[in-house]
């Protein structure tokens, strides 16, 4: 029993309890040595006086002297008058109350007082033994508690974090690489220090220097946290989780005696990983302006931690691993060899990862119908596991909403939409009839062009309203592409000018309903001509070279470019919807009709426009060849007869 107790004392934070109980305890000292008790008068109070003892600076507002005192008796115009060491409180009957001060001492301003109540008697005189102060104030008193109770939080909470607030664990079923699913290429670079953290003598014995630490970067929701929580439960070793932002104070040090803390605990639980999520935030160091180290508290951080890092022996059993989305703001001394030795990317999964991805979180589902998870993984390319968890909670959440007995394919459908469109809402009742009509032909435009250019396979097409969009088209990529060719961006350009290319084509006016466009195509075009090397005039140069040099760099010439290429590609566009009208007309019908249409529906519509365009090309043929012949005849006859030489 007793060492139970020990145990359970062992794991309380009894230092904070004891802080915590100190602070209370001089929080509630100064309370009550705040309170002062009023000591009792040897002159009874009258009415006069209690007035006074409840506001006195009414009276010490207004400054008189004695002889402003001497006027009022002589005019019988004093109320009353009462006598404290400093001076006298006096009330005249006109209402009017002014403090004289006593620069003479107590005793003449008595005598005189005196001497004049003796021939009239007219005032009473109050004789008091120390000056009148405000009455307590129990409200300032609430103040300084509440004050003095917040600044013993705030110092609990410096303690908590500077004095062990990061704590490891070790759970007893631990995430392995089996439940992490996909970063095949992450998971293999892992393998040697799992290794090392499995037998760390073993490295030693070989003379061989384990790594220090390891930087997982990549888009958000790839999985990178959970990569590192497989590696510590692959290895079964201690477990230490913290965020760039937990090191940041509002006082000066506290953020380098966290780090301490920090390390100080991992080398004590050892073997350990200790994990830094969102590295990035603790920032890069700064200089002055004369190129010197800014003593700043973000400087203080990062050189602990750099500290901290090289202090790793061989067999010290502590691996840092840390997790950014940007790892360009990182600082460059925490990437060089010897601190994060290893820079893994952590990438997006692929066809099959979804797949599988699919079929792990489904499994967590009651009752599912039939699905075909190869469709839903090709559907969902570029998705990250945290989207495609998001996806599956998602259809069991609309399932639950339509009282159905299970999460069918149907639904699956409906949360890919949601997660990539938006959900529905109701801004499409209050658009008008020629709202509609203009929103139909502009999805049917963007429809058209993905279609053509085959920038995609287009699922569905609605004119009803998805998140921010009044209207939306659906285009699922085929395959994972992690290389794009220059003829492909042009053909994603001449997508998102489709919509108002259609516009223009049907009634000779844009509208404001292409401004993301615009701004999607902008960007593509402008990092097509700047970063990439696919402008038309063939430069090479990209401006991200001066960027990495902090050089601001002049975009004229760039944009100048850009629009150079939206203007060539929007030239095309139109001329392949011109081509195409037939269709563009039928889907606009179709979508004004049904508010939603799917992607074999786009494919008829253009089969059907180019085939009624061969039959007028067909058509015109014959008409063409005898136009031309009847203008040849006049010709021929003219040559006959010499005339054309």
């Amino acid at each position: 029993m007793k060492k139970i107790l020990l145990n359970k004392l062992s794991q309380k934070p009894w230092p904070h309890v004891f802080i915590a109980g100190a602070m209370v305890v001089l929080v509630v000292l100064a309370f009550a040595f705040h309170i002062k008790p009023q000591s009792a008068q040897p002159v009874a109070l009258n009415a006069m006086l209690q007035q006074i003892r409840n506001a006195p600076d009414t009276w010490k507002a207004t400054e008189g002297d004695v002889s402003m005192l001497i006027l009022d008796m002589q005019k019988n115009n004093v109320a009353g008058v009462a006598v404290a060491p400093s001076g006298m409180f006096v009330t005249a009957k006109s209402g009017k109350k002014y403090f004289v001060a006593d620069g003479t001492g107590r005793f003449a301003a008595l005598a005189l007082v005196s001497y004049h109540k003796g021939e009239t008697d007219a005032f009473p005189l109050a004789m008091l033994d120390k000056d009148i102060e405000p009455p307590y104030n129990w409200r300032a008193d609430v103040g300084l508690l509440l004050t003095l109770s917040l600044l013993g939080v705030l110092l609990l909470q410096g303690f908590r974090m500077t004095g062990g607030g990061f704590k490891f664990s070790k759970t007893e079923t631990p995430v392995t690489f089996d439940d992490v699913i996909g970063a095949n290429e992450a998971k293999s670079a892992l393998r040697d220090i799992m290794s090392y953290l499995k037998d760390a003598k073993g490295f030693t014995e070989l003379g061989a220097r384990p790594p220090k630490g390891v930087l997982l970067s990549g888009p958000p929701g790839t999985g990178k946290t959970q990569l590192a929580k497989a590696l510590a439960g692959e290895c079964g070793v201690n477990f230490i989780a913290a965020t760039g932002g937990d090191f940041s104070a509002m006082f000066l040090g506290v953020g380098s005696s966290r780090v301490k803390s920090l390390f100080r605990k991992a080398r004590k639980n050892a073997p350990c990983i200790v994990f830094l999520d969102e590295i990035d935030g603790i920032g890069r160091r700064t200089t002055t302006e004369t190129g010197g180290p800014a003593e700043s508290e973000g400087n203080r951080i990062i050189n602990q931690i750099l500290a901290e890092m090289d202090g790793f022996s061989s067999t010290s059993g502590v691996i840092v691993i840390g997790a950014t989305n940007y790892p360009d703001l990182v600082d460059p001394a925490l990437l060089r060899e010897g601190r994060f030795d290893r820079k893994i990317q952590v990438v997006l999964p692929d066809v099959s990862d979804r797949t599988a991805l699919f079929e792990l979180y489904a499994k967590n589902l009651k009752s599912v119908g039939e699905l075909d998870y190869p469709q839903l993984g090709r559907m969902t390319t570029g998705l990250t596991p945290a989207a495609i968890a998001y996806v599956v909670n998602h259809a069991a959440l609309i399932t639950a909403r339509n009282q159905e007995k299970e999460v069918s394919m149907r639904n699956f459908v409906e949360a890919i939409e949601v997660c990539r469109m938006g959900e529905k809402n109701g801004a499409g009742s209050a658009l008008t009839e020629a709202e509609r009509e203009r929103i139909a032909v502009h999805e049917a435009g963007h429809a058209i062009m993905a279609q053509v250019l085959g920038c995609g396979q287009v699922e569905k097409v609605t004119i009803l309203s998805r998140g921010a969009a009044l209207g939306v088209t659906l285009v699922t990529q085929k395959e994972d592409k992690h290389l794009h060719l220059k003829s492909e961006l042009e053909h994603r350009i001449q997508m998102l000018l489709g919509g108002r290319a259609a516009e223009l084509i049907t009634y000779n006016d844009a509208s404001s309903g292409a401004s993301s466009d615009l701004k999607e195509a902008s960007k593509l075009a402008l990092s097509m001509v700047a970063t990439l090397g696919l402008g038309d005039n063939g430069t090479l140069f990209s401006l991200e070279a001066l960027t990495a040099l902090n050089i601001k760099p002049d975009t004229t010439i760039a944009v100048a470019e850009a629009e150079a290429v939206l203007t060539t590609q929007n030239e095309r566009c139109l001329a392949t919807l011109r081509e195409l009208e037939g269709a563009l007309q039928d889907l606009t019908a179709q979508l004004l009709e049904h508010e939603t249409i799917d992607g074999a529906e786009v494919a008829r519509a253009i089969a059907a426009a180019r085939a009624a365009h061969e039959e007028r090309r067909s058509t015109d043929s014959p008409m063409r060849g005898a136009m031309l012949a009847s203008k040849l005849l006049p010709v021929e006859e003219m040559v006959v007869q010499g005339r054309v030489a």
